[in-house]
């Protein structure tokens, strides 16, 4: 997919990993619409790169369906449907998988999994009639492999690509493409925001620039799949090859 001229649509855009994508998406030459929660951090994000700024609260489930409506018939990004739209708005949680809170549940589902379910599904008419698009789902390597203490934040990000995955096998011969993003560990203010810092000495945390570099070079070869660390593809395999070796090590050393 060529990136320079394209609209984009960035959930999650005002930083970590979506602000490092808006700025190399504008350094590309993209027309970047930054979509967020956070009014001033939105504002200034899209003003950064001279682009249009969506306040949207994703837990709302009105102001999500008002804002996918403006998208799909491009009243909100000057009358154009988006070339490439990035789900990358995500909330972290760290608990005991026994002390789930219900709100805690309803929340990190509904950012994680519901909103761009919907976005995904206004948008996706006016994508397949043009012939072409990409939706892009930024999961997690916990999502594909688990992560002890971390069972309800896996649980959305393995939902969310268990729905880009099958996503694709329906998009398929549209034109419409569809790619998955799994980072690792990544130095940004996500810990910080579920309340637990990262704890373990290895892995090390890579830079929000790195996993944008690496998700803009997949979307430009058209990539289903995008790890950053490439490594990261190592436990993905061993995870489906030899699930109870692989059980062992995790439980033995993931913690």
């Amino acid at each position: 997919m060529r990136l320079a001229g394209a609209t984009v649509v960035v959930t999650g855009g005002s930083s970590g990993i979506g602000l490092a994508t808006v700025t190399q998406l504008a350094e590309r030459g993209a027309r970047v619409t930054v979509v967020g929660n956070d009014a001033a951090r939105v504002r200034a994000a899209a003003a950064a790169v001279g682009g249009i700024a969506i306040v949207c609260d994703l837990v709302d489930r009105t102001s999500v369906l008002d804002v996918a409506r403006s998208l799909a018939d491009g009243s909100a990004t000057n009358g154009l449907v988006p070339d490439l739209v990035i789900h990358n708005a995500g909330l972290g949680l760290r608990a005991p998988a026994s002390e789930a809170d219900r709100d805690d549940l309803v929340r990190i589902f509904s950012i994680n999994v519901m909103a761009p379910i919907a976005l995904t599904a206004a948008l996706l008419p006016a994508m397949v009639r043009r012939g072409s698009g990409r939706f892009v789902f930024v999961g997690s390597i916990a999502g594909a492999v688990g992560s002890a203490g971390e069972s309800v934040y896996a649980a959305t990000k393995a939902a969310l690509t268990g729905y880009a995955d099958s996503l694709r096998a329906e998009l398929a011969g549209t034109g419409v493409g569809v790619t998955v993003l799994l980072p690792g560990v990544v130095d940004t203010a996500f810990f910080a925001r579920r309340g637990v810092p990262y704890h373990r000495t290895s892995p090390k945390p890579v830079t929000a620039a790195r996993v944008a570099r690496g998700l803009l070079r997949g979307i430009e070869r058209d990539a289903n799949l995008v790890t950053v660390p490439g490594w990261l593809r190592v436990p993905i395999a061993l995870s489906a090859v030899t699930p109870q070796m692989f059980g062992w090590l995790t439980g033995k050393f993931g913690r």
